[in-house]
C-alpha cells in the first residue's frame, strides 16, 4: 500500500472512531462559537431575504434566476466536487425533474404537490441509472457516460416532439402560486430563496457527515477507500442519487416559477452543464458554499455583461457584444490567482490577516493542492490504462498470433 493510500486509510479509520453525527453540528448555532465565515454567510442570506424591499422587480427576477442556477451548481458539486467523478451532463437531472412535473401537470392535470415529488423521484432514478455503471466504470469512462446521456435524451425529445415539445419545449405549467403578477414575483422569490437555503443546508450537512468524509477519500484515492473495507461503488451511487434528486427538485420548482419553463434551452442544453461546472470551479469546487457563491456570481456577472452598453476602448466593441469573451478572460484570471476558487481564496486571505494581527508567522510548508488538481491527478493515473486500450499495433497482434496467444 502506498503512503498516500495509507494516509487516506488512516484518516477514514480515525474519523470513524470519532463521535461525529449530524445532531452534533447543532453546536454551531451557539452565537459565541460561530466562526466569522458562518456569520458572513448568515448575513448574506439575510441580505437576500430583505432584497424585495429595496430592489426593483426586474432585479428581483434576476436574483431569482441566479438562485436557481446556484442550486444547479450545488447539485453538481455534491457529486463531482466531492467524489471526483466529473459529470459533463448534469442538465439531465434538471430536465428529468422539470419535464416530469410539467408533463404530469399539463397532460393529467395533477396538482403540484404530486407532480413535484414525482419529478424528484424520476431525477433520483436518473441518478441511479447514471451511478450504476460506477460498479465497473471510473474516471474518464464514467465522465463520458454522463456526457452522452443528456444528448440521447435531447434526441428523444426531438423524435417524440408531439409529447415533449421538441426543441421549443412545452407550454408553461401551473404557477407555484396563483396571485397577481407583482405579488407572484415576490412570492416566487421567497420560494426560491427558501429552496436555496434548504438545499444548501442539506448538502452542507451531508458532505460534513461520515458519508461526506468517504466522498472526500474517494476523490483522493478510491483504491485506498476500498482497501479500508468500504464499498466505493455504493457511495458513488449514493452521491449520484442525492445529486440527481437535488437537481431534480430545483428543476421541478424552476419550470413552475416566473423565470423558468420546460424548454431544452433552459434545462437540457449542453451549455447549461458546462456553465454549471465553470461556476462551481470559480466559486470553489468541493465546498457546496463555494458552488452557491459561484452560481450566484456567474449568473449575475453574465447578465450584467450582456446588458452593458459600455464600449471597449480601441476595439470599438460594446461589452454586451463581447460579454462571453470578457467573462472567459475574467475566469482565467480567477483560476490563475485563485485556483481553489473565490471562497478558498477569501478564507486563506482572512486566515493570513488573522495570523499577522496576532504576530504569528505565516503558515509554512507546501501549499495544499486544489480540488481541481487532485481530480486531475487521479484522472492522469487512470487515463494511461484507457490509452493503452485504445492503442492498436498490427505488428504486436501478428506476433501474438504466431505464438498462439491472444492479442
Amino acid at each position: 500500500m502506498s503512503s498516500e493510500q495509507s494516509s487516506v486509510h488512516d484518516r477514514i479509520e480515525d474519523e470513524e472512531d470519532d463521535d461525529v453525527n449530524i445532531f452534533g453540528q447543532l453546536d454551531l448555532l451557539d452565537p459565541f462559537t460561530i466562526p466569522p465565515r458562518h456569520i458572513i454567510g448568515i448575513a448574506g442570506l439575510l441580505l437576500l431575504a430583505i432584497a424585495p424591499f429595496f430592489v426593483e422587480q426586474i432585479t428581483l427576477l434576476r436574483l431569482m434566476g441566479a438562485l436557481y442556477f446556484a442550486m444547479f451548481a450545488m447539485s453538481w458539486d455534491s457529486v463531482s466536487g466531492y467524489t471526483g467523478d466529473i459529470s459533463f451532463g448534469h442538465a439531465l437531472f434538471f430536465t428529468m425533474g422539470g419535464y416530469t412535473t410539467a408533463l404530469l401537470n399539463l397532460e393529467f392535470g395533477l396538482p403540484l404537490w404530486i407532480t413535484i415529488p414525482a419529478g424528484v423521484f424520476m431525477a433520483a432514478l436518473a441518478g441511479l441509472a447514471i451511478g450504476f455503471p460506477a460498479l465497473r466504470l471510473r474516471g474518464p469512462y464514467l465522465s463520458l457516460l454522463t456526457l452522452i446521456a443528456p444528448l440521447i435524451l435531447l434526441q428523444l425529445f426531438i423524435f417524440y416532439s408531439g409529447i415533449f415539445g421538441g426543441e421549443l419545449g412545452l407550454p408553461s405549467p401551473d404557477p407555484l402560486v396563483d396571485l397577481p403578477w407583482d405579488e407572484r414575483v415576490i412570492a416566487n422569490y421567497y420560494i426560491a430563496l427558501g429552496l436555496f437555503t434548504f438545499i444548501l443546508g442539506l448538502l452542507w450537512t451531508v458532505t460534513r457527515s461520515d458519508a461526506g468524509l468517504i466522498f472526500y477519500a474517494i476523490r483522493q484515492d478510491p483504491d485506498a477507500v476500498a482497501s479500508a473495507g468500504l464499498n466505493v461503488a455504493k457511495f458513488r451511487i449514493f452521491a449520484f442519487v442525492l445529486s440527481g434528486a437535488v437537481g431534480g427538485l430545483a428543476g421541478a420548482f424552476f419550470v413552475h416559477s416566473v423565470v423558468g419553463g420546460p424548454q431544452p434551452s433552459q434545462l437540457l442544453d449542453l451549455l447549461v452543464s458546462i456553465e454549471v461546472i465553470v461556476a462551481t470551479i470559480i466559486g470553489g469546487i468541493g465546498t457546496i458554499v463555494g458552488a452557491a457563491i459561484g452560481g450566484l456570481f456567474f449568473y449575475l456577472a453574465i447578465d450584467w455583461l450582456a446588458r452593458s452598453e459600455a464600449t471597449i476602448p480601441l476595439l470599438d466593441v460594446t461589452v454586451a457584444d463581447a460579454n462571453f469573451l470578457i467573462f472567459a478572460f475574467l475566469t482565467l484570471l480567477i483560476l490563475y490567482y485563485a485556483p481553489g476558487g473565490m471562497l478558498r481564496w477569501v478564507l486563506d486571505g482572512a486566515e493570513t490577516v488573522r495570523r499577522i494581527k496576532r504576530g504569528e508567522p505565516p503558515e509554512g510548508g507546501p501549499e495544499e493542492r486544489s480540488v481541481v488538481e487532485q481530480i486531475a491527478d487521479r484522472y492522469r493515473r487512470e487515463i494511461p490504462f484507457f490509452a493503452d486500450e485504445l492503442q492498436y499495433d498490427p505488428r504486436r497482434e501478428s506476433d501474438h498470433r504466431r505464438r498462439g496467444e491472444k492479442p
